[in-house]
């Protein structure tokens, strides 16, 4: 089975498990999600345009254009929720290019989009996070609304994209394939995407799009690290110091934001 099938697969699968759920809330009155149709499609659609964008260039260029994505963040902030850019945003983004551009960019040069898989990349980082800032502007009650928004508009975008990634994604994989790689699939659609795609997309009302943006970075540095551990991947000093420099613009971005909100003076309505 292609990577391009099991990403399919594993948003199935998640979409199974949800929709009794989904018709339960509905049974019951709760919402399900509708209203939040829009922080689906940007977040959904963004997560398969990262996930495909492996399949149609090299990963260090896949992570590259979508770890673009802090800077996105502080502006869709600046230009869309009309926030001021502090100085310590500047140099905390600064630092968490720099830090992904020594970790795995040093191959690639200049960002500029060549590939089709980098243009998949950059997309993904910009409906990411402004899908981070559409959460932050709707602020769905509840961690089951946007999942299920999420999972069913990231399975639309997948199949949508097959006619252009037809030959990367590979023939409809056969029955015997799919029972195959049914076990694996079960075990990565309920103890990692549908987990971590709650987890991740629920946060951006709670911590705000711009700190978002950054510490979604941690991705990156776990992926280094493993890829070391678990392929033939090099992990030399640009590794090291470019996850060190991801890892500490994390941690003075969350310091600044925590510092700023307590400083703010308050006022009576």
């Amino acid at each position: 089975m292609t990577g391009g099938w099991g990403t399919l697969g594993q948003y199935l699968i998640s979409l199974c498990v949800l929709v009794p759920v989904a018709i339960w809330r509905v049974y019951k009155g709760q919402q399900i999600g509708l209203r939040h149709w829009l922080c689906g499609l940007l977040l959904g659609s963004g997560a398969i345009f990262y996930a495909n964008s492996f399949l149609v260039t090299e990963v260090i260029r896949a992570l590259v254009f979508f770890y673009l994505a802090p800077l996105w963040a502080s502006l869709i902030e600046v230009v869309f929720l009309k926030r001021r850019l502090k100085w310590s945003r500047v140099g905390t983004v600064a630092l968490a290019l720099a830090g992904v551009w020594v970790a795995v960019g040093l191959e690639v040069g200049i960002p500029l989009p060549i590939y089709l898989g980098d243009w998949f990349g950059l997309i993904a980082g910009v409906l990411i996070t402004a899908g981070a800032a559409r959460t932050e502007i709707e602020r769905p009650e509840g961690i089951f609304p946007l999942l299920f928004m999420v999972i069913i508009f990231g399975l639309i975008a997948a199949i949508c994209q097959y006619p252009l990634l037809d030959e990367a994604i590979g023939k409809i994989p056969s029955i015997q394939s799919v029972l195959s790689s049914l076990p694996l699939l079960l075990g990565i659609s309920l103890l990692f995407v549908l987990p971590t795609t709650a987890i991740i997309f629920w946060s951006p009302p709670k911590i705000g799009t711009g700190v978002f943006g950054i510490l979604i970075l941690s991705e990156l540095v776990v992926g280094v690290i493993s890829a070391a551990l678990l392929t033939d991947e090099a992990f030399g000093w640009p590794q090291v110091l470019g996850t060190a420099m991801i890892l500490s613009a994390g941690v003075l971005e969350v310091v600044a934001n925590t510092r700023s909100n307590r400083l703010v003076p308050l006022t009576l309505d």
